[in-house]
C-alpha cells in the first residue's frame, strides 16, 4: 500500500527565526503566502533593499501566478500548482517556473515542491546583484538561499524529536552560494508522503534542495528509512549533503558538518 500524503502539524510562530543571531540586520517582507526573512551583513545594507526584496518577490510570484493561470494548450501550466509528479521543461517558461520545473525532474517530485527554494533564490540573488551585498541569507519557510564569506552555523529545527533542540550544520564558504532546504513530514503545512522531522539538504541550487528534501523526506517512514534514504541521496552529485531526522536517530553525510548546539 502507498503512503498517503498528508501535511504536519501547524507551526503558528516561526520561533527559529529568533535564533538567527546578530551578524546580521534583518526584516521581513510577506505577500500573500510569501513570508520572508532576510539578513544581510550590517555593512551592506541599504534602506532601499526592503523595497527591492519587496519588488523581487512580487517578480517571483508574478512568474508563478502568470505561468499557472496562462492560457493556451500547454498541460504543464494546467498541472503546475498539482500535480506530484515532475512535469517536461518548457522553454517558454520564465525564469522562476524553469528552475521549478529543473529540481522536479532532478528529485522525482512536482514543480511546486521547489517553490520556496526558487523564491528565496530570485529574491537573493536580486539583492545581491542590486547592492552587491557582502552576506545574504533569505529564509523561505525553514529554505534558505545564502551567499557567505565566512564559516556559518544553521540550527536544525526537527519538531518533536529529542535531536530538534541540539543539533546544528556548519557550512563552509567554498559552498557559497547554495541553497539548504528542510522538509518535514511532521512539522508545518508542506504535504508529505513521509514521517521525517527533518529532512535537510544542501545544494547548489535552492530550488533543487527544496526538491530534494521533500523527496527526501518521502522516503521515511520510519527511522529504519534513515539509511537507505542516505544511500540513494548519495548517488545524486547534485545532492552536496544531507541531514535526516527521525525520531531519536539522525544521519549524516556529504559536506554538511554536524555542529552540535549547547543545551
Amino acid at each position: 500500500m502507498e503512503a498517503a500524503p498528508h501535511r504536519g502539524r501547524e507551526v503558528r510562530e516561526r520561533l527559529y527565526r529568533a535564533a538567527m543571531g546578530e551578524r546580521f540586520r534583518s526584516w521581513m517582507v510577506s505577500v500573500k503566502e510569501s513570508d520572508l526573512w532576510i539578513g544581510v551583513d550590517p555593512e551592506s545594507w541599504r534602506p532601499a533593499m526592503e523595497e527591492a526584496a519587496r519588488q523581487a518577490l512580487l517578480e517571483a510570484r508574478g512568474q508563478i501566478e502568470g505561468y499557472a493561470g496562462g492560457s493556451g494548450q500547454n498541460a504543464s501550466r494546467e498541472a503546475f500548482l498539482t500535480s506530484l509528479t515532475p512535469l517536461p521543461l518548457d522553454p517558454l517558461a520564465p525564469q522562476v517556473v524553469s528552475a521549478m520545473l529543473k529540481a522536479g525532474i532532478a528529485a522525482g517530485t512536482g514543480p511546486m515542491a521547489a517553490v520556496a527554494g526558487a523564491v528565496a533564490e530570485h529574491v537573493g540573488r536580486k539583492l545581491s546583484n542590486l547592492f552587491l551585498c557582502k552576506e545574504i541569507i533569505i529564509e523561505n519557510g525553514g529554505d534558505l538561499w545564502l551567499s557567505f564569506v565566512r564559516p556559518l552555523d544553521v540550527a536544525i529545527y526537527a519538531g518533536d524529536s529529542p535531536l530538534s533542540s541540539l543539533l546544528g550544520v556548519e557550512l563552509d564558504p567554498a559552498l557559497s552560494p547554495c541553497g539548504l532546504c528542510t522538509s518535514s513530514g511532521t512539522v508545518g503545512p508542506s504535504l508529505s508522503f513521509g514521517y521525517a522531522d527533518a529532512a535537510v539538504i544542501l545544494c547548489a541550487d535552492a530550488a533543487v534542495a527544496d526538491a530534494w528534501a521533500t523527496a527526501a523526506g518521502n522516503m521515511i517512514q520510519t527511522a529504519e528509512d534513515i539509511g537507505p534514504a542516505l544511500s540513494c541521496l548519495k548517488n545524486r552529485s547534485e545532492v552536496l549533503g544531507a541531514l535526516l531526522v527521525a525520531g531519536d536517530r539522525m544521519g549524516l553525510q556529504g559536506k554538511l558538518r554536524l555542529k552540535p548546539r549547547p543545551v
